[in-house]
């Protein structure tokens, strides 16, 4: 394939990406004589056609999809053909995926600084942790083709390509509050003594690397002083400015570093790693990408009249969507060269008392993700957020661009990531959103580069591509009949089955209730005529309180959204339920989440800041640094000593981004959602499994092991018409109730 040399465009100021076309074209035709799986001879002597399968052919063809830039040794991989009658075959039958429990592993306990114990769950997940990281479990990844004969025979040849390996990594998705972080330091204690052993200057680190959402980054900290036996050297890297402090002695001999999965956010950082890679020359350098990729088009309706190999699809496909693809992989080209370049040939050059050396230099005992399934799940509804980012106060968590550039989810060689370790990656989720087998193939080639099947046709490769590239893998990309979709099912069950552990904690729950309250207030007469001018996206005879979001066109929900969660009447229900809260106790303290996509959380501020008798409340700002978040957040999981912490707002308001991992059930036993959360674009955009994740995190962050009180709150808050017509709020909490949803958000087996 002709190799891409990028280069800047000074009148467009940008970098783009140049390939010579006729090179393109010369591929084309070379793929085009390439031999084919049939050969087919005519006798015209004896009238007869013969057909000859050409097992190389497909052998290369298979193995190719498995083993290609994953830096694997071929002879690993065993091919087998079968001849199949597609007529015969049957669809697959598609059931949501489970995750089991770990009742039937052996336990492995793990001893904890006093009084603390691990549960018996726990030291079962333990035991099976441990199995995968000491290479004791295997799994066959399986690549297939199906080559179909020309015509209509409905017969062909179905090669497929095994190779057994031992899994490097796994998921640890136990419920919300059953103790994954607690697991997680078992794992780190039981290794320790062999991680310390491994220090090798300046580059082979003792440390456990957890890279998590920014505003968990102290409790990490809290919950390894409070479980650990042993006085472990813990180094928290906020931001750029707070690595800059630490030596490359200082990590290496770090026991554990907690780092936030968005530290690319930061410009400083990159500026930084180019200038330890020398590659200075190579500005302006780019800026972190605020979008995903998009698929497009890969056909089109009517004469096909291409334009030039440059734009094969005759400009059918949205020119900044490629312009969006050509700054994501521009960045990454330059991410990938100097990280090459620290571990490569200038590795010499760092030193062990060298600071600020970036984290890609360094190798790692063990790679900890936690809330992986945030790095997972990419939304049209999240693309749109993106965009809004630099408007408003956009939490930078959900911009998950940067964590997937970090964990190089798009690099199929793991010693070419970003983050490499000697031992395994394990995810940490309470709510895997495994409802696609795109979800879980894409896991498991993160957590340990696990090849499931099908991969290499995953869409995550578009982010980055050109249009030429589309075109040609589309034209290579083989074609899934039944049978690969049936075995495409079983696998990603099978690699859930032997990779993933679910466990529950009713023992620890015990006695605990989750009182869910609804609470209804009717819109004034005057917020109706907002509410309907606000429905820019439908036609003016169709505006109505009954409005669904699939009524909208996609893109156009927006101001829709906005106007709905800044309704007078939510505010007042708001600032009515606070108050009915604090004169139940004045020292209680209640956690609220809203939409930050349409700037719930603003409007939630601004009426809870307008009422003397509520004390305002406490909000992260986008300009807050990473330590400024998590001392805010600090002030609503411990209790109040000082007069100064008395004194503090009683409220603390949160975007539902900000919800994952937090621990907040020691001192609030009261939640408010703002309003019933719904993150798609209009249309057909919407990701209900995924809200419903949110919403259960969000609830999650009080309704845990460790909450003081016999009963949780839960305060729902829904708008209804004047005359309490069912309005859009009614229509999106009835779906997010939906107890089938519920189950796929969580994927429990047991």
């Amino acid at each position: 394939r002709p190799n891409e040399i990028w280069y800047y465009d000074e009148e467009r100021k940008c970098w783009t990406r140049r390939y010579e076309s006729g090179q393109s074209r010369e591929f084309r035709l070379a793929l085009e004589r390439a031999p084919k799986p049939f050969k087919y001879l005519i006798n015209r002597k004896e009238c007869s056609l013969s057909i000859k399968f050409s097992s190389c052919t497909a052998a290369h063809q298979v193995a190719k999809q498995l083993i290609d830039g994953r830096g694997i040794d071929p002879r690993e991989v065993t091919v087998s053909f079968r001849f199949s009658d597609t007529a015969l075959q049957t669809d697959p039958v598609i059931t949501p995926f489970k995750v089991k429990s770990c009742d039937n592993e052996d336990p492995t306990n793990v001893i904890l600084k006093e009084p603390y114990k691990l549960y018996l769950r726990q030291q079962k997940v333990v035991n099976k942790m441990l199995s995968i990281e000491n290479s004791d479990v295997p799994f066959e990844e399986i690549e297939m083709i199906e080559h179909p004969l020309p015509g209509s025979t409905g017969l062909g040849m179905t090669s497929q390509a095994k190779r057994v390996v031992k899994l490097r990594g796994g998921v640890i998705a136990d419920a919300i509050g059953a103790g994954k972080t607690v697991i997680s330091i078992a794992l780190i204690l039981t290794g320790l003594a062999k991680a310390r052993s491994s220090r090798v200057m300046p580059r082979s680190s003792s440390a456990s690397l957890v890279v998590m959402p920014p505003g968990l980054l102290r409790q990490w900290k809290g919950e390894i002083e409070k479980f650990s036996p042993k006085d472990l050297k813990v180094l928290i890297i906020y931001d750029f400015e707070k690595l800059k402090k630490y030596s490359a002695k200082d990590i290496v001999n770090a026991d554990v570093v907690l780092m936030p999965i968005d530290i690319l956010e930061s410009r400083q950082y990159l500026e930084n790693l180019m200038k330890f890679a020398k590659l200075e020359k190579m500005k302006p350098y780019p800026k972190l990408p605020t979008r995903s990729g998009q698929k497009e088009l890969n056909g089109a309706r009517g004469v096909w009249i291409p334009s030039t190999s440059a734009d094969p699809y005759g400009g059918a496909n949205n020119s900044s969507n490629q312009a969006n693809r050509n700054e994501a992989a521009y960045y990454t080209y330059i991410y990938q060269e100097a990280i090459g370049k620290i571990r490569g040939e200038l590795k010499d050059s760092i030193n062990a008392q060298r600071k600020g050396v970036p984290i890609e230099f360094f190798e790692w005992e063990r790679i900890f993700v936690d809330e992986v399934h945030e790095s997972l799940c990419t939304t049209k509804a999240e693309i749109d957020e993106a965009k809004e980012k630099d408007k408003d106060n956009f939490f930078k968590e959900k911009n998950r661009r940067a964590g997937r550039e970090l964990l190089g989810i798009c690099i199929k060689d793991p010693q070419k990531r970003p983050l490499v370790c000697r031992g395994a990656v394990f995810g940490l989720t309470g709510t895997p959103l495994l409802d696609s087998s795109s979800r879980v193939i894409e896991l498991a080639n993160l957590i340990g580069n696990t090849y499931v099947i099908g991969l290499t046709g995953h869409w995550r490769k578009l982010e980055k591509e050109s249009s030429r590239d589309i075109f040609l893998e589309n034209y290579l990309e083989p074609k899934q009949g039944r049978e690969v979709r049936r075995a495409i099912f079983d696998k990603s069950q099978g690699y859930l089955d032997v990779a993933c552990c679910r466990n529950t904690n009713e023992e620890q729950m015990a006695g605990i209730k989750l009182n869910t309250i609804k609470r209804i207030i009717n819109m004034t007469e005057g917020e109706k005529v907002l509410y309907l001018e606000s429905q820019k996206g439908i036609p003016k005879d169709k505006q109505s309180l009954y409005t669904t979001a699939e009524e909208f066109e996609e893109g156009t929900i927006a101001p829709f959204l906005k106007q709905n969660a800044k309704l007078k009447s939510r505010g007042d229900m708001l600032v009515e339920i606070c108050k009915e809260i604090l004169k139940r106790d004045k020292t209680s303290k209640i956690v609220v989440f809203t939409d930050g996509s349409c700037f719930a959380g603003q409007a939630a501020c601004s009426f809870l800041q307008a009422d003397e008798d509520i004390g305002g409340c406490t909000f992260l700002n986008q300009n807050d640094s990473n330590e400024e978040k998590n001392e805010k957040i600090s002030w609503y999981q411990t209790a109040d000593v000082t007069e100064k912490d008395r004194q503090r707002p009683r409220v603390l308001v949160l975007h539902f981004e900000h919800c994952a991992g937090l621990n907040l059930q020691a001192e609030c036993n009261n939640v408010i959602l703002f309003s019933p959360l719904y993150t798609g674009i209009g249309g057909t955009s919407s990701d209900p499994v995924a809200d419903i994740s949110t919403e259960l995190q969000a609830i999650g962050r009080v309704y845990r092991a460790g909450q003081k009180e016999k009963i949780v709150n839960v305060y729902k808050i829904q708008v209804n018409g004047p005359n309490g017509e069912e309005a859009f709020d009614g229509k999106i909490m009835r779906r997010n109730d939906s107890d089938d949803l519920h189950k796929m958000a969580t994927n429990a087996a047991d």
